[in-house]
């Protein structure tokens, strides 16, 4: 099973091109896809329709579209509402039935002195060959380490009481459905706007142990990129063209212990031009 995580920032490429076409393209032969920075109407992007654009580009997908920020400025046309509304969210897109999902809001606070947009993680149930996989579509604050942390805590509070809650739905026999799947197993994948090592990455993982270092639980979430050989030191998935100073890594794939030993490789795309971020790929058995 192929696994990608793009953050798109709206299509539009390091050469500051919308082109909707390159990120289909990095994404294609993937079984499950998570996207972030997809958006409807908004003005950096000429008001596409990333939504419809990336469905009709990849048919063969089944797709959701969760919407974190929602905006609609009051624009008329003929006197009337136009109902053009700013979207800015995460899409899942699956080879298999996505059977449910949810939105996630993360935590945020009112921040004066920069943009703060409400981020998300997209909750997807994917019907998989292998069984029932839940997939996330991860998108973390990117200027505020506070803001983060608070949001990884709330994220991994929500995604470990799936098992006790159920999900979208429990009891669905009284509305003549079949009783949804409940697994435990789930990826984690996205935009952390975080480093390894860093406090949020450790409330993510769990703290290493000082002597026997990282342990694989149940309750903490495994780092892909401490799996399966990793990703070379000094891999970049984000490149800051104004401040080449503030390239890093940080889009991640995260996932359930019980999938560790699965993890077969994860890589980084380095020749994917449509955005200013880089593909990552997971591969489990």
């Amino acid at each position: 099973m192929k696994l990608v995580t793009y953050n798109t920032q709206y299509g539009i490429g390091r050469d500051g091109r919308y082109d909707l076409e390159r990120i289909a393209a990095a994404v294609t032969g993937a079984d499950i896809i998570a996207l972030q920075e997809v958006t409807r109407n908004f003005m950096r992007n000429n008001g596409a329709d990333m939504v419809a654009g990336l469905a009709e580009l990849l048919p063969d997908y089944f797709h959701i579209f969760g919407v974190a920020m929602d905006i609609d400025f009051g624009l008329l046309e003929n006197g009337k509402p136009a109902n053009k509304r700013l979207q800015f969210g995460n899409m899942v897109m699956s080879r298999w039935p996505i059977v449910a999902s949810r939105n996630l809001l993360l935590p945020r606070t009112r921040r004066l002195s920069r943009g703060n947009l409400q981020r998300s993680a997209l909750e997807a149930l994917v019907m998989a060959p292998s069984g029932p996989l839940r997939v996330y579509s991860v998108h973390t604050d990117h200027i505020s380490q506070e803001e983060r942390i608070a949001q990884i805590r709330h994220l991994k509070e929500r995604v470990y009481a799936f098992a006790a809650e159920g999900g979208v739905l429990t009891g669905a026999a009284e509305y003549g459905f079949p009783e949804l799947p409940c697994p435990e197993e789930f990826l984690l994948m996205g935009d952390f706007n975080m480093v390894s090592g860093s406090p949020e990455h450790l409330v993510m993982t769990g703290v290493p142990d000082p002597v026997e270092g990282p342990q694989i639980v149940t309750h903490h979430p495994v780092d892909a990129y401490a799996l399966a050989g990793g990703v070379p030191d000094g891999s970049v998935s984000w490149t800051d063209t104004t401040h080449p100073e503030k390239t890093r890594l940080i889009d991640y794939v995260f996932v359930q212990a019980n999938l560790a030993a699965r993890v077969k490789s994860v890589r980084i795309d380095s020749d994917a031009a449509g955005s200013d971020h880089q593909p990552v790929w997971v591969e489990l058995n």
